[in-house]
């Protein structure tokens, strides 16, 4: 290839590659003109993309923000990224361009080259040479283009193929292929110096660069590879990709590679955007690795050779995959409802799945080829135990336990062609695993009695008996399908969810009313005893008007200040007057009292002729007082009512008992003290199985939390109310046992969680500890 040394490309276009005698040379032109345009436009809308999360990223930050001075440099941050957007975008597509400019000139950069002095300087181990931010920024964009690139490998691979193709043979990999994460992360990093903020603003935007520009990478590879297959670059390629250590295994490497995630981890946990999963997932697999082979190991060596003397060979994954793949086929068609399988037969299953491949492949291969490799073996084992920890997890109902054990076949081969299924959270297979268990988390035949749900688990389960051989795509297109029914089924159930907790939160503002009106009668009312009369028009329909403005205009407006003054007024107009200006008070004060009733019985839709029998009532009472005459006057004047006490009296205006439901089990029982703990951190999303005295069980989530009565509100899954219970009562079914909190972790975080104590304790007794 031809080199320049004297000028850059020209980032505005692709200029031709070396060869130019070549007569396909125009051809492969134009192929990288068009990789370069589709590249430039999705990095421009992913970019884009990130940019428009910036403001929301720091503005979060700045509220969380522990000092002024760090809330300050949030801010500032905010407003230099939103002044200098156009600049960033200009700069970065230009970085990109300039990339590919260099590559068709036919020095695409190396992966030292696309690497910046800071790392090239953590790799060497002269860390002290380099500046602290230079340091942090690059340990940062390591350490994501290395979780990229390994997300990325089999698309990526494929890339690289083809455009080695282009470059007429010349060796492209992750390091100097123009469109890799490497080559986009340092573009973006060299527009970021145009922005002046603190390094922690800067390691947050490239956090965000992560999360939106490399994690949308997957549609770009796949546009660009598919635009390369249309135009004959190997259109037949097709090759599982799994990466080994890109430094080529030296341990120096490896160690450099460690050093960098850890400080990577530490920069990001400062400033609160730490993503540890990638290395959890790696810490958790490399322990599975070291407990099965520990496990396999004890069981002492496996012979060499046949009795015969003839060697006893391993079978190749091809091999083995051939001999699932018949199994597969054998699988009986699934039941209606299949049975509910016991924990204690759990075990048992796995096994003979085991049993019978081991069987299957006796009557391929013959008994000179019947053993797997110690590595196979050991996924053949993880496979079963994440299976038989799916029959024994109650979060699952029974049913659907059952469903979903019909998959360990194509799970098992799945692993078998791409081990990276139990290390990568983001694996299709995995991710649709975790989806299948959490929808079904919901699952009753109650709340599915038009089966929806149970039918639709179960076409995905067989459409993967029947349709997957060795294409994991099969399992992408189920997610997708999967995720699509999901969310159309949650729309729905979002909103009947929604008219539930509307329903639940009307009731409790009018019960607060309630509350609210009859206290303040009663209050008024205490220390002066009103005739029954009075008292029935304070405590029936005046109590219902104060509701309805309560309701209507709330306690702060002059609706409400005017409906307390006529109770104050009223009550106070019982009370015979002593002397002249007294009367002649009560005479002034009648007529307001009179049209104020008027207007509030009206409002509560009392019945004209009540209303006028009512004021007529009143007309006589209070002439009667104005006139000492009371000798002649019905017992509804004269007679007095009962006093009513504070709480007693609010019941009796409410029709209930003397105490409120959620006072009278305010005070926890000690003995459901840690139930009580864990029904307080419930967040509104939680799943609970409920189970009544018949044994029978319904599941429902956590809609609402009442912010007046503290009451929970639970829904099915079609958002339908199952129950409301009180904090106490609930913790109460909890320590009974009538109640149980799901799990919230992914299915399959936690079925590896729960394989790793098991293999783990199985150790310690081996070793006698």
């Amino acid at each position: 290839m031809t080199t320049s040394n004297d000028s850059r490309p020209d980032p505005g276009k692709v200029v031709e590659l070396a060869g130019r005698g070549d007569p396909r040379n125009e051809r492969v032109g134009e192929l990288l003109g068009s990789v370069r345009a589709l590249t430039l436009k999705r990095s421009h809308e992913l970019a884009a993309h990130l940019l428009d999360n910036v403001d929301d990223a720091l503005f979060d930050l700045a509220e969380k923000a522990e000092s002024n001075a760090a809330q300050t440099e949030y801010f500032d941050g905010m407003r230099e990224a939103r002044k200098k957007r156009p600049l960033l975008e200009r700069l970065f597509g230009e970085e990109v361009a300039r990339g590919f400019g260099e590559f068709a000139m036919g020095r695409p950069r190396t992966r030292e080259e696309s690497s910046d002095s800071a790392a090239a300087a953590a790799r060497s181990g002269q860390l002290s040479l380099v500046d602290d931010s230079e340091l942090e920024e690059s340990l940062a964009i390591a350490s994501m283009v290395a979780k990229a690139d390994s997300r990325l490998a089999s698309a990526l691979h494929a890339l690289n193929q083809r455009l080695g193709v282009i470059c007429g043979g010349y060796k492209i990999d992750d390091g100097n292929n123009p469109l890799a994460p490497a080559a986009l992360a340092l573009a973006f990093r060299n527009s970021l110096r145009e922005l002046e903020v603190d390094i922690k603003v800067r390691l947050i935007i490239l956090k965000l660069f992560e999360r939106y520009v490399l994690a949308g990478l997957d549609a770009l590879y796949h546009e660009v590879n598919t635009l390369l297959m249309q135009a004959g670059v190997l259109p037949h390629l097709r090759h599982a990709f799994v990466r080994t250590n890109p430094a080529g295994g030296d341990a120096a490497e490896a160690q450099v590679a460690a050093t960098h995630a850890a400080a990577v981890a530490e920069a990001m946990s400062a400033v609160g955007l730490a993503d540890t999963s990638a290395g959890l997932h790696a810490e958790l697999m490399h322990t599975l690795t070291a407990l099965l082979a520990s496990r396999r190991q004890s069981r002492g060596p496996e012979p060499a050779v046949m009795p015969s003397g003839a060697p006893i060979t391993s079978l190749t994954p091809a091999e083995l995959l051939g001999a699932l793949t018949l199994l597969q086929g054998e699988a009986a068609p699934l039941p209606v409802y299949p049975a509910t399988v016991e924990s204690s037969d759990a075990a048992q299953m796995v096994q003979h799945l085991k049993d019978e491949l081991m069987n299957q492949i006796r009557r391929l291969s013959g008994e000179s080829r019947s053993r797997v490799s110690g590595a196979d073996e050991d996924t053949i084992d993880l496979v079963g135990m994440l299976f038989e920890y799916i029959l024994q997890d109650r979060t699952i109902p029974a049913p659907m336990q059952v469903l979903l054990s019909r998959l360990q076949i194509p799970y098992l081969k799945v692993a078998i062609l791409d081990r990276r299924m139990f290390a990568h959270a983001s694996h299709p297979a995995r991710r649709l695993l975790d989806l299948l268990a959490d929808t079904a988390k919901g699952w009753s035949e109650e709340s599915d009695r038009d089966r929806r749900l149970y039918d639709r688990t179960k076409g995905v389960v067989e459409a993967l008996l029947s349709d997957f051989d060795d294409d994991i795509g099969v399992f992408e297109r189920q997610l997708a399908d999967f995720t699509a029914f999901v969310d159309n089924n949650r729309k729905r159930a979002d909103l009947a969810e929604q008219r539930a907790a509307e329903a639940a939160r009307g009731r409790e503002r009018l019960q607060e009313a309630r509350r609210r009106a009859a206290r303040e009668i009663v209050s008024r009312m205490e220390g002066h005893p009103l005739p029954t009369l009075l008292q029935g028009v304070l405590t029936r329909p005046w109590a219902n008007y104060l509701v309805l403005v309560l309701l209507r205009q709330g306690e702060q407006s002059e609706e409400f200040r005017d409906a307390l003054r006529f109770v104050d007024e009223f009550v106070e107009s019982a009370s015979a007057p002593r002397d002249e200006r007294e009367r002649t008070e009560l005479r002034d004060r009648l007529p307001w009292l009179e049209k104020t009733l008027r207007h509030g019985l009206t409002t509560v839709a009392f019945q004209e002729p009540d209303l006028h029998k009512l004021v007529d009532e009143l007309q006589d009472f209070w002439r009667r007082q104005l006139d000492d005459g009371f000798a002649n006057a019905p017992a509804a004047q004269t007679q007095m009512a009962e006093p009513l006490a504070a709480e007693e009296g609010v019941a009796e205006i409410l029709g209930e008992d003397a105490v409120e439901p959620a006072e009278a089990q305010s005070a926890p029982i000690e003995e459901n003290a840690e139930s009580l703990q864990a029904v307080r951190a419930l967040k509104v999303g939680a799943w609970i199985e409920f189970v009544d005295e018949s044994g029978g069980s319904e599941r429902a989530k956590l809609s609402w939390i009442s912010p007046i009565s503290g009451k929970y509100l639970f829904v099915n899954r079609r958002g339908l109310k199952v129950a409301d219970r009180s904090a106490q009562q609930l913790a109460a079914e909890l320590h009974e046992g009538r109640a149980l909190i799901l799990e919230e972790v992914p299915l399959f975080d936690r079925a590896l969680d729960a394989i790793v104590d098991r293999l783990r304790a199985a150790q310690a007794e081996r070793q006698g500890t």
